[in-house]
């Protein structure tokens, strides 16, 4: 099991690297739009979610 989760690891490193580069040369847009990424903060945002990694962990609703 350890390597599957290694592989997949890998792979959003890999996808999170092409999008900051992306952004460092001007060309990542904005979803499907022509608009440019200006901020930082967006660029990681967008390689996070492409990567299928979540930024924030939710939490669980207790039940009552």
């Amino acid at each position: 099991m350890a390597k599957k989760a290694g592989c997949k690891k890998k792979k959003a490193q890999k996808k999170v690297k092409k999008v900051m580069e992306e952004w460092k040369s001007g060309e990542l847009n904005i979803g499907k739009s022509d608009k440019k990424v200006k901020s930082r903060k967006q660029a990681v945002a967008i390689a996070l979610s492409e990567a299928g990694i979540s930024k924030k962990k939710k939490r669980k609703k207790k039940g009552k």
